[in-house]
C-alpha cells in the first residue's frame, strides 16, 4: 500500500465512520485518483505548479486549482471548500447545471 495512514484519518473517529464504510471509503478514493480524468486533471495541475514556480512566483501554501478552463492558485484554504468552481458542486445546491 503506498500511504501507510490511508484510512486512519482522525476525521473518520470525529464523523463516526464504521470500519466498513472506511474500507468502502478508500476504494471509492482509489478508483477516482486512477481514473484516467482524474490522472489528466492531476499531471495538468503538477505541470501548472512546476512551470510557476521555474518562473520564480511564490506558489508556498497555494493549490493549483482548475478553476473555468484554466488553472488559477488559491489557497489552500480557499481551494478546499470551493462551491462555485465545478458544476457538480453547483449543480448539488440546486444552481444552474
Amino acid at each position: 500500500m503506498r500511504n501507510k495512514k490511508a484510512g486512519k484519518h482522525p476525521s473518520y473517529k470525529k464523523r463516526k465512520l464504521s470500519k466498513a464504510s472506511i474500507k468502502k471509503k478508500m476504494a471509492y478514493d482509489k478508483k477516482l485518483s486512477s481514473s484516467t480524468g482524474q490522472k489528466k486533471k492531476r499531471a495538468e495541475t503538477n505541470k501548472a505548479r512546476r512551470k510557476a514556480s521555474r518562473n520564480g512566483e511564490n506558489i508556498k501554501g497555494k493549490d493549483a486549482s482548475h478553476v473555468g478552463g484554466k488553472i488559477v492558485f488559491k489557497s489552500t484554504k480557499a481551494n478546499r471548500g470551493s462551491k462555485s468552481d465545478s458544476p457538480g458542486d453547483r449543480r448539488s445546491r440546486g444552481g444552474k447545471k
